[in-house]
């Protein structure tokens, strides 16, 4: 008798099987929607997982998710820097395409500006920048050139420091730039104009040492000697 009931049982099982699969892939529904945020913008890569499939996808850049689920079936919506958020597909959902918009909340803190600095607080900070560094020997060199040159021109007759006598030699090499245009340079050593005014400057005093010039304009001192 259980050899006979082992038999129709073991002829029966398939068809209950394939029957309650046919039930199944009918109450299959596809839920499909929006994710967005507090600020209505979409909210992509979020993570859509059915509890009772096991399974998952992942939202769109436009927020837009699909995914297959079951009536009664709990969908979990899951990002980072938002509340994880559960939704329960209703039981009576009257057709395969089940449209539900899911709205995530924010879920960071935000703190005050924090202000990163090399010194441990604002005092070492404006010590370490205002204090005095020793000059290189090469800047220190560059500012006693352009002071010697500065002294030059302030005691020279023949030239003044004004935005006159400026713009007037800009204008004068613009000309000369324009009338040798097309052609060779101009050879100073071979014009007349050129060696009067180094002549002129020999005379003036310009092109002497600052240092040399005001060592010589000291008068020397006259030994006279005394009489028995």
């Amino acid at each position: 008798m259980t050899k006979y009931l082992y038999i129709v049982f073991s002829a029966l099982l398939p068809i209950i099987a394939a029957k309650g699969q046919v039930i199944d892939r009918q109450q299959v529904i596809q839920v499909t929607g929006i994710i967005s945020g507090e600020d209505k913008a979409p909210v992509p890569a979020v993570s859509v997982i059915s509890f009772k499939f096991k399974k998952g996808s992942v939202s769109e850049a436009s927020g837009i998710y699909s995914l297959l689920s079951l009536p009664g079936d709990t969908i979990l919506f899951r990002a980072m820097g938002y509340k994880s958020s559960w939704y329960i597909v209703p039981m009576d959902v009257p057709t395969k395409l089940y449209n539900k918009d899911i709205l995530m909340f924010n879920d960071t803190i935000a703190i005050r500006d924090v202000m990163i600095l090399p010194w441990r607080n604002y005092d070492e900070f404006k010590r370490e920048v205002l204090a005095a560094r020793p000059v290189k020997p090469e800047i220190q060199n560059m500012y006693d050139n352009l002071a010697s040159i500065q002294r030059s021109l302030l005691n020279s007759t023949n030239y003044a420091v004004s935005p006159e006598a400026g713009f007037a030699m800009a204008m004068q090499s613009y000309g000369n730039t324009l009338y040798s245009r097309g052609q060779s340079p101009v050879n100073n050593l071979l014009n007349p104009f050129a060696w009067s005014k180094f002549i002129n400057g020999l005379k003036t005093g310009m092109l002497k040492n600052q240092k040399s010039t005001t060592t010589s304009s000291k008068p020397a001192k006259i030994k006279k000697k005394k009489k028995k």
